[in-house]
């Protein structure tokens, strides 16, 4: 009887050996492919474990089948890891490959572009150092044809740049202005001088009309209240004559500016275009400059009345003001300007000074005026009363 219980509990786990054995083979071949088609893993994995777990007869391999199917899932997120590594070696050696493209391409670049410079420059210094021909084809002498030929290309290199630097840096010309006029003309007592930019015209820029210039409030009055013969008009700035040129063609129809000087007839000094005063050809102390800058005329500050600079608004008034300022040094004769203008050069806005120096004066000159009134009337009244009394 002992051995026949025991021949049936092995015969039965052999029986149940063999099914887990081919069940467990059969469940995970049918997880791995599970695992493999459907994108998401985890959940086909729960999916079929939960099959599995809900079946009576397959209770007994459930561990086998879990083991199974978590081994399952590990090989596939190491798979996935190993892909990632992968792809993230190969884009950052195509990054690399880029990269040695591109510094490839900039050093052919450089080395272009400088051969292409050295070029050039050998060309442009040849054609400057080589000797000049007549029409015959005979060598012009020049100062350095009796040097060593290395000492002739020297020189003349160094006397073209010469020319070229004053030529941009001084003035185009010694007189900016012609010689004053002569009896029978009038030529004016005073020279007025003013930029253009931010005192006459404000320039605007917008992407629908471009660049504008906008004129100041009480321009056309300035021009008509200063013309000639009262002062000489010139408009001095460093702005190119293509720009300034239209512009004050449109601005003043009448002509009352008589003399026009642009960007050539300025001194270029450490970045900066400077108005040369001593080029002018005109007495200095005579001489108004109007501007905004101080800078522009750094060498003679003594000539120049600051104004505000205009942006643009259109409840400015300052052309009036600076109108009755010059009327009013016209109108005293004043000998030397730069004494005037010494002492408005202390204020921060010189017209706003001058005008109330102005209000100042009329109220003193009402006062005056009403003081010789009543002294007129007392007069009159102390010669009418004795002559009223001799009649009676």
């Amino acid at each position: 009887m002992l051995f026949l219980r025991t021949y049936r509990l092995v015969s039965k786990a052999q029986s149940w050996g063999h099914c887990t054995k081919f069940f467990s083979q059969q469940s995970s071949s049918r997880i791995f492919n599970v695992v493999l088609v459907n994108s998401n893993r985890q959940c086909a994995t729960n999916t079929c474990w939960s099959k599995i777990t809900n079946s009576p007869s397959n209770i007994r391999v459930f561990p086998y089948i879990q083991s199974a199917c978590y081994s399952t899932q590990k090989d596939a997120q190491n798979h996935n890891n190993t892909e990632k590594v992968t792809d993230g070696f190969d884009e950052e050696a195509e990054r690399n490959q880029q990269n040695q493209r591109s510094w490839k391409m900039m050093k052919y670049s450089f080395i272009f572009f400088g051969v292409s410079m050295t070029l050039a420059g050998s060309m442009l210094i040849y054609d400057i150092s080589k000797p000049k021909y007549d029409e015959d084809g005979n060598v012009i002498e020049d100062e350095f044809s009796h040097m060593p030929f290395i000492f002739q290309l020297y020189n003349r290199v160094k006397k073209e740049f010469s020319y070229y630097k004053k030529l941009v840096q001084e003035p185009s010309r010694d007189k900016l202005l012609p010689d004053p006029l002569q009896h029978p003309y009038i030529q004016p007592p005073y020279t007025v001088i003013f930029e253009m930019t931010d005192v006459l015209v404000h320039p605007d820029w917008t992407y629908q009309t471009g660049w504008r210039f906008k004129k100041r409030p009480g321009i056309d009055h300035f021009l008509e209240a200063i013309a000639p013969p009262q002062f000489e008009t010139v408009v001095y700035t460093a702005e190119q004559g293509m720009t300034v040129f239209p512009i004050l063609d449109a601005l003043d129809p009448q002509g009352y500016i008589m003399y026009r000087l642009v960007r050539d007839a300025t001194r270029f000094v450490d970045g900066h275009h400077i108005k040369d005063l001593d080029a002018l050809n005109r007495d200095l102390s005579k001489v108004i400059v109007i501007d905004w800058n101080p800078d522009s005329v750094k060498f003679h500050r003594e000539n120049l009345l600051k104004i505000p600079r205009w942006t643009g608004n259109d409840n400015d008034t300052t052309l009036y003001d600076l109108a009755a300022f010059l009327k009013t040094i016209y109108a005293t004769n004043v000998e030397d300007v730069r004494e005037v203008l010494n002492y408005y050069r202390q204020f921060d806005n010189p017209l706003e000074t001058f005008r109330e120096n102005q209000r100042k004066l009329l109220s003193q000159l009402e006062i005056e005026e009403s003081k010789l009134q009543k002294e007129e009337h007392k007069k009159l009244t102390s010669k009418w009363q004795p002559s009223f009394l001799r009649n009676y």
